[in-house]
């Protein structure tokens, strides 16, 4: 490893936490409960342009759900978020960086690794702090972790879809053209 891959790293975790706390301040349960639209995933993007996106994004979900622990005062469980989460932070860069060549489908990874693995834990960590209505509708599914299941495939997909689409493409396409993005290889992949 070199002074900047590490660099890349550093900069990538620390602005996803940011972005990522951010959200929360602003966003509040959406950006954390039931129907995670966090805008920080739309630097999942730049795992189409830097390898070194793939730890960073990972250590910036660690960073940011470790944070959530002591704000939100989750606790213990708070920490399936961090191993969990954080793991389909690590899985959807790693799938972005491998289908580089293709990146409307290689965003489809942070889509599916999110919508496959965040509802799974979620409904523990929410019924652990008291808390699991459908927002916006006062539908609660404590106690009901098929259905909570279900219901966090479909919302963690769509806002996840939607962040990825609206505005992690469009950030891979404006800096595909800036010297961030390095130089192209022989096959025209940009990257490291």
């Amino acid at each position: 490893m070199n002074a900047h891959y590490v660099a890349r790293v550093g900069v990538i975790a620390a602005l996803y936490a940011a972005c990522t706390l951010v959200s929360l301040l602003f966003l509040g349960s959406l950006a954390w409960g039931p129907v995670q639209f966090r805008v920080s995933e739309a630097l999942c993007a730049l795992a189409l342009i830097t390898p070194a996106a793939i730890p960073g994004l990972t250590l910036g979900c660690v960073i940011a759900n470790v944070a959530n622990i002591v704000l939100s005062g989750t606790g213990a469980l708070g920490l399936l978020d961090v191993v969990f989460g954080s793991l389909a932070t690590f899985i959807g860069a790693t799938i972005t960086w491998r289908l580089r060549s293709r990146p409307v489908l290689a965003l489809a990874g942070p889509v599916i690794a999110n919508a496959l693995i965040v509802p799974a834990y979620l409904p523990i960590l929410l019924e652990g702090i008291g808390f699991y209505t459908i927002p916006f509708t006062s539908v609660s599914l404590d106690g009901a972790w098929g259905p909570m299941y279900l219901f966090g495939v479909v919302s963690t997909g769509i806002g996840e879809a939607v962040i990825m689409y609206v505005l992690g493409l469009p950030l891979f396409r404006a800096l595909a053209r800036t010297s961030f993005a390095g130089e192209r290889d022989a096959s025209g992949h940009v990257g490291d």
